[in-house]
């Protein structure tokens, strides 16, 4: 006899450099409950959280790496270098290299897309196959701020600029249940200025936040997270983001359990439907 189909569930973890520390208390608290992870997509600091967590590191290890990261560490994963971005991006590599369990795609423990944005067509580039910190470096590259990875013809820049929620790829993922964690809410410094730069950063954010929060409708779960004017960069001291995360997953877990009865209870349907036609 048949098995009623379990819905899978997967994982769309959004851009937002430092912000997307998050990431790592909503993977702690679907574990927490458990709350099975089938497959996940990331942009930039996404493809970095959800390749380590997919290649088989323990989330509890991705939060002691962070949590442990010092101003020292993250100005040694710098390599400036003066061109089409600012860092060359190689230390980054190999540091995330480092922390891989599973080396290539094929052999994470579930299916994994990282995303990158072809900056001379402005496609969406879903990297799926071959060498995951290649993929990660290139989802990771903030424009100016790192080297473009040049890969098959295409000068490939930060996830985040074509999809920073991709939630279109989890879906075609074969996800029945698409939680989207969007790190976009917040677009406006507390303290606003008016020089040349606060405008053309706040006009940045303002396009992400509603392209985020367009790409964010699509899904089932959407854990928005209002960070406040945290700092790009501010890798060290990731605590509070980190129970940031925790806490917005906390309260979407009852949702998350009645939408995933609810499919089940849907696909048995479909199983009483497949025998009565037998």
């Amino acid at each position: 006899m048949k098995k009623t189909k379990q819905p899978k569930i997967g994982l769309a973890l959004g851009s937002g450099a430092a912000r997307g520390l998050a990431h790592i208390g909503v993977i702690k608290v679907l574990e927490e409950n458990n709350i099975p992870i089938d497959c996940v997509a990331g942009s930039s600091i996404g493809a970095v959280i959800g390749g380590l967590w997919a290649s088989g590191l323990g989330i509890a290890e991705i939060e002691k790496i962070v949590l442990d990261m010092t101003n020292r560490d993250v100005f040694s994963l710098v390599d400036p270098r003066m061109g089409k971005g600012f860092i060359k991006g190689e230390r980054i590599k190999s540091f995330i290299e480092s922390n891989l369990v599973a080396k290539n795609f094929e052999d994470c423990r579930v299916p994994f897309a990282a995303t990158a944005t072809d900056i001379k067509t402005g496609e969406i580039v879903v990297l799926r196959s071959g060498n995951i910190a290649d993929a990660i470096r290139a989802s990771i590259s903030m424009p100016l701020v790192f080297q473009p990875v040049e890969k098959d013809g295409k000068t490939l820049v930060d996830g985040g600029v074509g999809a920073p929620v991709p939630v279109e790829i989890v879906r075609k993922m074969g996800a029945d249940i698409v939680i989207a964690v969007n790190l976009d809410k917040h677009y406006v410094d507390d303290n606003w200025r008016s020089g040349l730069l606060d405008i053309a950063h706040d006009s940045m954010n303002i396009m992400r936040h509603y392209l985020s929060f367009y790409q964010s409708k699509e899904a089932d779960i959407v854990i928005n997270l209002d960070l406040g004017s945290n700092k790009w960069y501010d890798f060290v001291n990731g605590q509070n983001k980190i129970l940031a995360g925790e806490k917005m997953m906390k309260k979407e877990i009852p949702s998350l359990k009645e939408l995933i009865r609810s499919k089940r209870k849907s696909n048995l349907g479909k199983l009483f439907d497949f025998f009565k036609n037998v």
